[in-house]
């Protein structure tokens, strides 16, 4: 089925489904880290991502404490909760105006075709070889 992803490019940088999803996941656990295992991706790159993202606006989409006897962790600020809910709100209309330009797209996809097993894709590539082209050798 095809589906409509939104990528919006800042003048600094670029947010999309992939940053959107990491905000939602340290909204949801109060941590980069474990935001960034959530998606199969170390620290560094969770970290980096959010970096790149709190820099591309005037202020903070996530702020972040030092850990301590309390432990560390991140919060989203207000724009950053701002910040998801305007990127779901575009999001829903674009997929909602384009919805059967999309229908139209997926009535016009080539059908998957299946796969040979083993046996019948040997069977195959023996009928096409051409009785003029040797053999290999077998060692």
């Amino acid at each position: 089925m095809a589906k409509l992803t939104i990528r919006i490019d800042l003048s600094i940088g670029s947010i999309g489904p992939g940053k959107i999803r990491l905000l939602e996941l340290v909204g949801e656990s109060g941590s980069i880290s474990a935001a960034g295992r959530a998606m199969n991706m170390s620290y560094r790159r969770a970290w980096m991502l959010i970096d790149g993202v709190n820099r591309s606006f005037r202020a903070p989409v996530v702020e972040t404490q030092l850990g301590g006897t309390h432990g560390g962790g991140a919060m989203l600020t207000e724009l950053g909760h701002d910040l998801i809910a305007h990127y779901r709100s575009i999001e829903r209309a674009a997929a909602k105006v384009s919805a059967s330009e999309l229908a139209a797209l997926d009535a016009a996809q080539a059908r998957p075709r299946a796969t040979p097993s083993g046996r019948r894709m040997a069977a195959m590539t023996a009928k096409r070889r051409s009785s003029s082209m040797p053999r290999r050798a077998r060692g």
